[in-house]
């Protein structure tokens, strides 16, 4: 006998264990592959409710095709996450007062292995307590001896095709991290600023030119001032120069289409060394590049002494003090304009003119964009195939060399006239060098690391042993899903497709999909300054692995954000216990589950409706799973499980475990054990903890190792048959329960029914269906004669019952209490669409909340209708 109660916290553990010690996550041998790479999480990191989403989407493909005869592999690991496993160990030496500079690279290296060993597995352990049921003895870890060789061979081979190389090029500088970062790790932010209006006085002249600029400390930079060829108030200024404030150096005014006649003043300055735009137009034009930062952000010694060693905005501030006192300030304007800000170290990112290696990403791009086009790479939804185009068509040379210590060191070598030779170790440097000179030479290495994007981009072919010749990748690759978020798809997804068309020749995944972000109840994004956001390990403890999950999965609707509420995971909470609950009560009727091997022969109409039902589910939740329609899935599951089967199917049955029929009896409860296993087997990759606890309790696995991980979906097309008594008694039982429940009359009360205007036939099947219809609708007899008690009619599929309930019911008073509601409904009807009537608020409010009042006004619409229909019965 099972316990009363299902405690998830004594269970969850337990039946992870079990998983584990009987090796059930490694691919069992089969025709049929079906693989997933995890997108791996930063070491860094802790589970978040992106993560749990992700993953428990990524389970249930796994779970499932395990389930069917595929041989399935889910391929786990972390990242290195370079510059934020740096940043974590550089402060937590400091606390200890300990400086990374004083350590040195080696010995700091040493440190950041010796933090990952004690935290680095924080991340897999939370994915573990999801119940993940990846082949943890594959764990990747992107700084393993075999993934790192991978990543040097990469870069060797495509410095080799001339796609990787070296060049001194404006980049985003992060001045806290003092590294270049890519265009894509560069948050652009909408903030409050200002525009300042600075005199430049014309070389020679007592005239001035007024130029605009958002960031007046790199005036200092300044090589020119631009005006459009075609803005006639600047012609007169022709080959003269103006004398640059602060700075004592003459600049030339250049004519260059860039200068917009209708922004600001019409001139603008150009600081090539210090603005993307300003560099393209310094190339067009010849100009001189200073550049006045050193690599922390503070002015640098090619600008006046005053300035030299102030951060940018204290110099800013001195600039503008400076510029008032020689009256060559016009004016300030506040105005709200885009600042680029670094995603790791939140400080506002420089341009900054340095020499990084860069990777050619339209040569890469080109096979990356064919197999998507040809429909070999596929996504989900399909119009983030229009995103992933837009980008890839637009590509610029990507920025990989960053400058830390963590991560994999750039293998190249500097001679001594910093001739550059790239190797795979520093031996093969030498003999190239020696070569080279003709003799033995010191050889220096490039101290930067890899951008931890190119890494990660080899994960699906790195990950299945490329380098190290492991069959997996043969067996695995091109793996058959990914399941990601849609704010990596540049990051991550489109550098996987070129560095495996690249160098496996191969898509590295058949199918995309691209899942949608987690918000909270109201729709608004989780932030800690908000305080919203929603700890998915809080919810595990709370509620279970499993009811989060099917939450989730519930809700992982194409396209559309999922918006997340702790009572929605305490409702499917409450599902787990009804599952339990009906394996007590099969139990407590003597049901084998145990034994129930095949589909028994069902005779009786209730048992072929529910094995019908089972047929039919198990085949829209199959087809919804290929679809990548999760939520529908658990929909169907959930209806099945809950409605057809508990409320329904158990509820009619018990009328025949309770007879004398002794035949009926055995066939009924073959047909519940073996549906409600069968309910374990669909249920599984949903939630899978409760589904194992009861299939062991129910001890399915003793005798010949019968797992249900390896149990096979139940097989078999719905026979074409009808079952209309069934779903009559369905139909009018749930007709008489919502009838109550409008007349707000408690559902446990008793009732008449007069079956004096229906037909003859119909009368039949409620003399043929008598004791179940009396036992579920709580009906005390059927008449034929009028009572002298409060009734109703109701009408159902055309025929007119007329229902007598017990003599307390004051029937005057339920209809002044509905007309009184449909009155209240009416009230708060006319608020809304007086809302929705003005422009203004439709403009102004958020979408959802404009969504949210149409909606409001759609429920109060029918609500109100089902009330003017129910007091006409009355």
């Amino acid at each position: 006998m099972s316990s009363d109660k299902y405690n998830h916290t004594e269970v969850e553990n337990r039946i992870y264990s079990y998983w584990v010690k009987n090796e059930l996550f490694k691919p069992k041998k089969n025709k049929k592959k079906f693989s997933i790479v995890i997108p791996p999480p930063n070491v860094t990191g802790s589970l978040h409710m992106g993560h749990a989403l992700n993953n428990s989407i990524q389970d249930l493909l796994t779970r499932y095709h395990r389930m069917n005869n595929f041989e399935t592999l889910w391929q786990p690991g972390t990242d290195h996450a370079g510059i934020a496993t740096q940043a974590l160990v550089e402060k937590k030496l400091e606390k200890d007062g300990i400086n990374k500079k004083d350590l040195g690279r080696d010995n700091f290296i040493k440190k950041v292995w010796e933090w990952k060993s004690q935290y680095g597995d924080i991340i897999l352990n939370q994915l573990k307590k999801l119940g993940c049921s990846c082949d943890w003895s594959r764990n990747a870890f992107t700084m393993d001896d075999n993934l790192s060789d991978s990543v040097l061979r990469v870069f060797v081979e495509l410095h080799k095709k001339k796609i990787i190389y070296k060049s001194k090029k404006l980049v985003n500088w992060d001045t806290v991290l003092k590294t270049a970062i890519s265009d894509l790790e560069v948050d652009q932010r909408e903030v409050n600023s200002k525009l300042y209006y600075i005199k430049y006085p014309i070389n020679g002249t007592n005239e001035f030119i007024t130029i605009a600029t958002t960031r007046p400390e790199t005036m200092l930079g300044d090589t020119a001032v631009a005006v459009n060829p075609k803005d006639k108030r600047f012609k007169k200024y022709k080959n003269k120069d103006v004398d640059l404030p602060l700075v004592d150096r003459k600049i030339k005014i250049i004519f260059d289409n860039y200068a917009d006649p209708e922004q600001g003043t019409g001139a603008v300055k150009i600081t090539p060394a210090h603005d993307f735009n300003d560099y393209d137009v310094g190339q067009r034009n010849k100009l001189q590049i200073i550049n006045i930062f050193t690599e922390d952000g503070k002015i640098n010694n090619n600008c006046p002494k005053k300035y030299q060693g102030l951060d940018r905005f204290e110099a800013r501030k001195l600039i503008l003090e400076d510029l008032k006192n020689l009256n060559l300030f016009v004016k300030e304007e506040n105005i709200k304009n885009k600042v680029p800000y670094g995603d790791r170290s939140n400080s506002v990112i420089e341009p900054y003119l340095t020499e990084q290696w860069f990777a050619d990403a339209k040569k890469l791009s080109i096979k990356a964009k064919k197999i998507v086009k040809s429909k070999r790479t596929n996504f989900f939804p399909e119009n983030w195939s229009k995103t992933y185009f837009q980008w890839m068509n637009n590509i610029e040379p990507w920025c990989i060399s960053r400058q830390l210590w963590w991560g994999h060191q750039i293998p190249a070598w500097y001679g001594p006239d910093k001739k550059i030779f790239v190797a795979l170790n520093e031996k093969e440097a030498k003999q190239s060098a020696k070569k080279f000179y003709k003799k033995d030479v010191e050889l220096k290495r490039d101290p930067d690391v890899l951008d931890t994007w190119f890494s990660s981009g080899l994960w699906p072919f790195a990950t299945l042993g490329w380098n190290a010749k492991d069959p997996y990748l043969k067996k695995f690759y091109p793996t058959s899903v990914l399941v990601t978020g849609f704010d990596i798809i540049f990051f991550w997804v489109a550098r996987m497709i070129m560095f495996g068309m690249e160098f496996i020749k191969k898509e590295p995944f058949k199918d995309i999909y691209v899942h949608a972000l987690v918000r909270d109840e109201k729709g608004q994004k989780m932030s800690k300054s908000k305080g919203n956001v929603i700890d998915p390990l809080d919810l595990i403890e709370k509620y279970s692995a499993d009811a989060l999950r099917f939450t989730l999965l519930s809700m992982a609707s194409p396209g559309r954000d999922v918006k997340l509420s702790e009572e929605r995971v305490k409702g499917n909470r409450n599902f787990l216990n009804k599952l339990w609950n009906v394996n007590n009560f099969l139990l407590h009727n003597k049901c084998d589950i145990k034994n129930a091997k095949k589909a028994p022969k069902a005779k009786i109409n209730i048992n072929k409706w529910i094995y019908s039902e089972l047929v039919q589910t198990k085949l829209t939740v199959e087809k919804n799973i290929k679809g990548y329609r999760f939520d529908e899935a658990a929909r169907n599951a959930y209806q099945f499980v809950w409605h057809s089967y508990c409320d329904w199917y158990l509820e009619l049955s018990k009328t025949i475990l309770n007879s004398n029929n002794k035949k009926d009896i055995k066939e009924t409860k073959e047909i519940a054990s073996y549906v409600f296993k069968e309910i374990l087997v669909l249920l599984h990759p949903f939630i899978p903890f409760i589904t194992e606890e009861i299939w062991l309790k129910n001890k399915l696995d003793n005798s010949n190792k019968d797992y249900l991980m390896y149990s096979n979906w139940v097989s078999g097309k719905p026979k074409k048959e009808k079952f209309t008594d069934v779903e009559n008694i369905i139909d009018f039982i749930t007709e008489i329960r919502s009838f109550k429940n409008e007349l707000s009359i408690s559902p446990g009360s008793y009732v008449d029914i007069s079956l004096s205007n229906i037909s003859n036939k119909n009368k039949s099947f409620f003399v043929k269906n008598d004791t179940v219809i009396k036992r579920l609708g709580r009906i005390t007899n059927f008449t034929d004669k009028d009572q002298n008690k409060p009734s109703a009619s109701l009408v159902i599929k055309g025929s007119v019952f007329k229902l007598y309930f017990e003599q307390n019911v004051d029937l005057n008073l339920i209809k002044e209490n509905l007309l009184s509601k449909q009155t209240k409904y009416q009230a708060e009807m006319d608020k809304i669409s007086s809302r929705l009537m003005n422009k203004d608020f439709v403009k102004r409010a958020p979408k959802h909340i404009v969504d949210q009042e149409k909606s409001n006004y759609n429920n109060l619409e029918n609500d109100i209708k089902k009330i003017s229909t129910t007091v006409k019965n009355l």
